[in-house]
Protein backbone atom coordinates (compact mmCIF):
# COMPACT_ATOMS: atom_id res chain seq x y z
CA UNK A 1 0.00 0.00 0.00
CA UNK A 2 1.25 3.47 -0.86
CA UNK A 3 2.75 5.45 2.02
CA UNK A 4 1.19 8.68 0.70
CA UNK A 5 -1.44 9.99 3.08
CA UNK A 6 -3.33 13.23 3.60
CA UNK A 7 -2.81 13.09 7.34
CA UNK A 8 -6.56 13.50 7.84
CA UNK A 9 -8.86 11.45 10.07
CA UNK A 10 -11.59 11.56 7.44
CA UNK A 11 -13.38 8.92 5.42
CA UNK A 12 -13.12 10.90 2.19
CA UNK A 13 -9.39 11.40 2.68
CA UNK A 14 -8.99 7.68 3.29
CA UNK A 15 -11.01 6.84 0.19
CA UNK A 16 -8.76 9.08 -1.90
CA UNK A 17 -5.70 7.39 -0.42
CA UNK A 18 -7.11 4.05 -1.58
CA UNK A 19 -8.41 4.90 -5.05
CA UNK A 20 -7.52 8.55 -5.66
CA UNK A 21 -4.23 8.05 -7.48
CA UNK A 22 -4.18 8.76 -11.22
CA UNK A 23 -5.80 5.90 -13.20
CA UNK A 24 -7.05 4.06 -10.11
CA UNK A 25 -10.75 4.84 -10.52
CA UNK A 26 -10.58 4.04 -14.22
CA UNK A 27 -9.20 0.61 -13.32
CA UNK A 28 -12.13 0.22 -10.92
CA UNK A 29 -14.49 1.37 -13.69
CA UNK A 30 -13.25 -1.34 -16.01
CA UNK A 31 -13.51 -4.01 -13.30
CA UNK A 32 -17.09 -3.09 -12.38
CA UNK A 33 -18.28 -5.11 -15.37
CA UNK A 34 -16.25 -8.19 -14.43
CA UNK A 35 -12.81 -9.70 -14.00
CA UNK A 36 -10.12 -8.80 -16.54
CA UNK A 37 -6.61 -9.83 -17.44
CA UNK A 38 -3.76 -7.35 -17.38
CA UNK A 39 -3.86 -7.13 -21.18
CA UNK A 40 -7.62 -6.46 -21.10
CA UNK A 41 -7.04 -3.55 -18.75
CA UNK A 42 -4.27 -2.21 -20.99
CA UNK A 43 -6.63 -2.39 -23.97
CA UNK A 44 -9.24 -0.36 -22.12
CA UNK A 45 -6.65 2.15 -20.90
CA UNK A 46 -4.35 2.49 -23.93
CA UNK A 47 -2.47 5.53 -22.58
CA UNK A 48 -1.44 4.04 -19.24
CA UNK A 49 2.19 2.84 -19.00
CA UNK A 50 2.45 -0.83 -18.04
CA UNK A 51 4.55 0.06 -15.00
CA UNK A 52 1.89 2.46 -13.70
CA UNK A 53 -0.88 -0.08 -14.26
CA UNK A 54 1.11 -2.69 -12.33
CA UNK A 55 1.69 -0.21 -9.51
CA UNK A 56 -1.98 0.73 -9.27
CA UNK A 57 -3.07 -2.91 -9.28
CA UNK A 58 -0.57 -3.76 -6.54
CA UNK A 59 -1.62 -0.77 -4.42
CA UNK A 60 -5.33 -1.56 -4.68
CA UNK A 61 -4.72 -5.24 -4.04
CA UNK A 62 -2.85 -4.41 -0.84
CA UNK A 63 -5.71 -2.09 0.13
CA UNK A 64 -8.27 -4.88 -0.30
CA UNK A 65 -10.04 -3.18 -3.20
CA UNK A 66 -9.13 -5.78 -5.85
CA UNK A 67 -7.75 -9.31 -5.84
CA UNK A 68 -6.02 -11.63 -8.26
CA UNK A 69 -7.53 -14.94 -9.29
CA UNK A 70 -6.09 -17.73 -11.42
CA UNK A 71 -8.56 -19.00 -13.98
CA UNK A 72 -9.16 -22.78 -13.91
CA UNK A 73 -7.92 -23.17 -17.48
CA UNK A 74 -4.92 -24.74 -19.14
CA UNK A 75 -3.13 -21.41 -19.52
CA UNK A 76 -3.73 -20.61 -15.80
CA UNK A 77 -4.30 -16.97 -16.70
CA UNK A 78 -4.38 -14.42 -13.90
CA UNK A 79 -7.32 -12.02 -13.77
CA UNK A 80 -8.05 -9.05 -11.55
CA UNK A 81 -11.45 -8.50 -9.98
CA UNK A 82 -13.06 -6.29 -7.37
CA UNK A 83 -13.36 -7.64 -3.86
CA UNK A 84 -16.69 -7.34 -2.05
CA UNK A 85 -15.34 -4.13 -0.52
CA UNK A 86 -14.21 -2.83 -3.91
CA UNK A 87 -17.53 -3.72 -5.54
CA UNK A 88 -19.23 -1.23 -3.23
CA UNK A 89 -17.69 1.45 -5.43
CA UNK A 90 -20.01 0.63 -8.34
CA UNK A 91 -22.67 3.23 -7.58
CA UNK A 92 -20.02 5.77 -6.58
CA UNK A 93 -18.34 5.31 -9.96
CA UNK A 94 -21.67 5.64 -11.78
CA UNK A 95 -22.65 8.78 -9.90
CA UNK A 96 -19.23 10.33 -10.45
CA UNK A 97 -19.45 9.43 -14.13
CA UNK A 98 -22.86 11.09 -14.41
CA UNK A 99 -21.51 14.21 -12.70
CA UNK A 100 -18.57 14.35 -15.10
CA UNK A 101 -20.73 13.67 -18.15
CA UNK A 102 -22.48 16.99 -17.66
CA UNK A 103 -19.30 18.82 -18.64
CA UNK A 104 -18.27 16.53 -21.51
CA UNK A 105 -17.77 18.34 -24.78
CA UNK A 106 -17.20 16.64 -28.11
CA UNK A 107 -14.49 13.95 -28.14
CA UNK A 108 -11.02 15.03 -29.15
CA UNK A 109 -9.13 13.37 -32.03
CA UNK A 110 -7.12 11.19 -29.63
CA UNK A 111 -9.95 10.37 -27.21
CA UNK A 112 -10.94 6.70 -27.11
CA UNK A 113 -14.41 5.33 -26.48
CA UNK A 114 -14.11 1.78 -25.18
CA UNK A 115 -16.60 -1.04 -24.92
CA UNK A 116 -16.71 -0.76 -21.14
CA UNK A 117 -17.30 2.98 -21.42
CA UNK A 118 -20.17 2.38 -23.82
CA UNK A 119 -21.83 -0.12 -21.48
CA UNK A 120 -21.26 1.90 -18.33
CA UNK A 121 -22.58 5.07 -19.98
CA UNK A 122 -25.92 3.30 -20.25
CA UNK A 123 -25.92 2.30 -16.58
CA UNK A 124 -24.73 5.76 -15.60
CA UNK A 125 -27.49 7.66 -17.38
CA UNK A 126 -30.35 5.17 -16.96
CA UNK A 127 -33.45 6.56 -15.25
CA UNK A 128 -35.36 3.68 -13.63
CA UNK A 129 -38.24 5.96 -12.64
CA UNK A 130 -38.78 6.88 -16.31
CA UNK A 131 -38.62 3.22 -17.31
CA UNK A 132 -41.42 1.96 -15.08
CA UNK A 133 -43.83 0.00 -17.25
CA UNK A 134 -41.47 0.27 -20.23
CA UNK A 135 -40.27 -2.80 -22.13
CA UNK A 136 -37.89 -2.07 -24.97
CA UNK A 137 -34.69 -3.60 -26.31
CA UNK A 138 -32.04 -1.36 -27.89
CA UNK A 139 -29.05 -2.32 -29.99
CA UNK A 140 -26.40 0.36 -30.47
CA UNK A 141 -23.66 0.23 -33.08
CA UNK A 142 -20.50 2.27 -32.55
CA UNK A 143 -18.55 1.28 -35.64
CA UNK A 144 -17.50 -2.33 -35.11
CA UNK A 145 -18.50 -2.14 -31.45
CA UNK A 146 -22.03 -3.29 -30.61
CA UNK A 147 -23.83 -3.14 -27.27
CA UNK A 148 -27.40 -3.84 -26.29
CA UNK A 149 -29.61 -2.38 -23.58
CA UNK A 150 -32.66 -4.26 -22.36
CA UNK A 151 -35.16 -2.12 -20.47
CA UNK A 152 -37.71 -4.07 -18.50
CA UNK A 153 -40.11 -2.21 -16.20
CA UNK A 154 -37.57 0.03 -14.50
CA UNK A 155 -34.63 -2.36 -14.75
CA UNK A 156 -31.69 -2.33 -17.16
CA UNK A 157 -29.38 -5.02 -18.43
CA UNK A 158 -26.63 -3.82 -20.76
CA UNK A 159 -23.88 -5.90 -22.33
CA UNK A 160 -21.68 -6.41 -25.35
CA UNK A 161 -23.03 -7.81 -28.58
CA UNK A 162 -26.04 -7.75 -30.85
CA UNK A 163 -29.51 -8.71 -29.67
CA UNK A 164 -31.73 -10.68 -32.08
CA UNK A 165 -34.97 -9.35 -30.55
CA UNK A 166 -33.97 -5.70 -30.54
CA UNK A 167 -36.90 -3.33 -31.07
CA UNK A 168 -34.59 -0.77 -32.64
CA UNK A 169 -31.03 -0.70 -33.94
CA UNK A 170 -29.25 2.62 -33.69
CA UNK A 171 -26.13 3.60 -35.63
CA UNK A 172 -24.98 7.07 -34.53
CA UNK A 173 -22.62 9.29 -36.46
CA UNK A 174 -20.30 11.13 -34.08
CA UNK A 175 -21.30 11.90 -30.49
CA UNK A 176 -25.03 12.11 -31.21
CA UNK A 177 -25.92 9.62 -28.48
CA UNK A 178 -24.35 11.90 -25.88
CA UNK A 179 -26.21 14.85 -27.38
CA UNK A 180 -29.49 12.97 -27.15
CA UNK A 181 -28.78 12.15 -23.51
CA UNK A 182 -28.04 15.79 -22.66
CA UNK A 183 -30.93 17.20 -24.67
CA UNK A 184 -28.60 19.12 -27.00
CA UNK A 185 -30.44 17.55 -29.91
CA UNK A 186 -33.81 15.87 -30.31
CA UNK A 187 -34.46 12.54 -31.96
CA UNK A 188 -36.31 14.35 -34.75
CA UNK A 189 -33.31 16.61 -35.37
CA UNK A 190 -30.89 13.68 -35.26
CA UNK A 191 -32.87 11.78 -37.89
CA UNK A 192 -33.50 14.81 -40.09
CA UNK A 193 -29.81 15.76 -39.95
CA UNK A 194 -28.78 12.20 -40.78
CA UNK A 195 -26.75 12.05 -37.58
CA UNK A 196 -28.22 8.67 -36.79
CA UNK A 197 -29.45 5.69 -38.75
CA UNK A 198 -32.15 3.51 -37.24
CA UNK A 199 -33.81 0.20 -37.98
CA UNK A 200 -37.11 0.06 -36.18
CA UNK A 201 -39.86 2.45 -35.08
CA UNK A 202 -38.63 6.02 -34.57
CA UNK A 203 -40.73 6.25 -31.41
CA UNK A 204 -38.08 4.19 -29.61
CA UNK A 205 -35.41 6.74 -30.50
CA UNK A 206 -37.68 9.47 -29.13
CA UNK A 207 -38.03 7.39 -25.95
CA UNK A 208 -34.27 6.87 -25.60
CA UNK A 209 -33.36 10.27 -24.04
CA UNK A 210 -36.14 9.87 -21.48
CA UNK A 211 -34.67 6.56 -20.36
CA UNK A 212 -31.00 7.56 -20.64
CA UNK A 213 -30.47 11.15 -19.60
CA UNK A 214 -27.62 13.32 -18.36
CA UNK A 215 -29.18 15.69 -15.87
CA UNK A 216 -30.00 15.71 -12.18
CA UNK A 217 -28.61 12.66 -10.40
CA UNK A 218 -31.13 9.79 -10.15
CA UNK A 219 -31.76 7.90 -6.96
CA UNK A 220 -29.14 5.22 -6.36
CA UNK A 221 -30.25 1.71 -7.30
CA UNK A 222 -29.29 -1.41 -5.41
CA UNK A 223 -26.44 -2.17 -7.80
CA UNK A 224 -25.58 -3.23 -11.30
CA UNK A 225 -27.05 -6.22 -13.02
CA UNK A 226 -24.22 -7.35 -15.26
CA UNK A 227 -24.20 -10.31 -17.57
Amino acid sequence: MTARTYGQFCGLARALELVGERWSLLVVRDLVLGAKRFTDLQRGLPKIPASILSARLNEMEQAGVIRRRVLPQLDAAVVYELTEYGAELDQIVLQLGLWGARSLGDPGPEDVFTLDSAILSLYTTFRPEAALGVHVNYELHYGDMIVHALVDDGALKAAEGSYPDADIRIEPKGPVIKKLMTGEISATEAIAGEQVRIEGPAEYLHLFPRLFHVGAAPEASEGLVVH
